[in-house]
């Protein structure tokens, strides 16, 4: 039977050790190793094009000829979806929250080399976000266009079959895996993870992008509760555009004892939630442990904070 994605990537992605970073959070210098799907090549790469593979090629089955999806303006699954449309000659429109000039995200900046229109729908919550988008959708029709609206964050049933994917990589490169630990979103990269793994097997950092991000994973990963789920929610901070301390640390960390660049949103607060981890026994040495790498790079450097923190840590060469 073909295969029903369409092929936006490179995989498998590959896996590195990590065993400066290892000893430096306590663990064993072979058990910590980082998947890297922040080199899924396109758009500058990070997770959500394993979920668009699905969600994108759905849409194409439907006739679609624009993509709609919605996000905050720093939003990676905006700016790749916007990289895939323009791969494949689609038009985008990113439906994002807040207002023109309210934020300089290098997500947007790559938004707009991609071709994408922007909608702005002000200081709204989830709800308000998902109604301007079925207006654009409707305003679209209305044109004579025929689009497709992509799940926030790409996270849907058929978007985590992406991660399902991910997941059988993972046992077939590292087979004696004891956890992965993953970025906690929107919830379908944890919930594919989870469907191919297991339940136990993952451990999902959430970064506050919703008030019940479990809930979300259970419903993708076609769970009955949310039982048995691994879910650390101490690293959320004063929210999700906020850089708090333990991931300000944490970026530090990682850059110089493994040369590995996080975000301030979804990584830097993943390896925040693997240090903690490590530190309350949650993960212990002899794991082997996998952190996914989920991308996220130009959201750095658009991230006022984070890059204010980075100059910080410039030291002056004096003989």
């Amino acid at each position: 039977m073909s295969d029903p994605r369409v092929e936006l990537a490179t995989f498998p992605t590959p896996v590195e050790p990590a065993p400066r970073l290892a000893a430096a959070i306590g663990l064993d210098p072979d058990d910590l190793w980082i998947k890297r799907d922040d080199l899924t090549g396109l758009g500058g790469g990070g997770n959500k094009i394993r979920k668009l593979e699905w969600t994108i090629s759905a849409a194409l089955a439907e006739g679609a000829d624009t993509l709609v999806t919605t996000g905050a303006a720093q939003s990676n699954h905006a700016r790749l979806t916007a990289a895939a449309a323009a791969r494949l000659g689609l038009a985008v429109v990113l439906v994002l929250r807040g207002s023109p000039g309210g934020s300089r995200s290098g997500n947007l900046a790559l938004d707009g080399l991609f071709g994408a229109r922007l909608a702005w729908a002000g200081e709204v919550d989830r709800d308000g976000l998902d109604r301007a988008a079925a207006g654009v959708c409707e305003e679209l029709r209305g044109t004579g266009a025929r689009p497709s609206l992509i799940p926030f964050g790409g996270s849907s049933v058929l978007g985590a079959r992406g991660y399902e994917r991910c997941g059988e990589e993972l046992r077939g490169q590292l087979p004696d895996l004891r956890t992965a630990v993953v970025a906690l979103g929107s919830g379908g990269t944890m919930a594919g993870l989870v469907r191919s793994l297991g339940a136990a097997a993952v451990l999902g950092v959430d970064v506050g992008a919703l008030p019940e991000p479990a809930a979300a994973v259970s419903e993708f990963a076609g769970l009955p509760t949310t039982e048995g789920l691994r879910v650390r929610r101490d690293q959320v901070g004063a929210g999700y555009a906020a850089l708090t301390p333990p991931t300000a640390e944490a970026l530090t960390l990682a850059a110089r004892t493994a040369g590995l660049v996080l975000d301030p949103t979804y990584t830097g607060r993943a390896m925040a939630g693997l240090v903690a981890a490590v530190r309350d026994g949650d993960i212990r040495p002899g794991e082997r442990t996998v952190f996914v790498h989920t991308g996220g790079l130009p959201g750095l450097f658009g991230h006022g904070e984070a890059v204010a923190y980075a100059q910080e840590q410039v030291v002056e060469y004096r003989a």
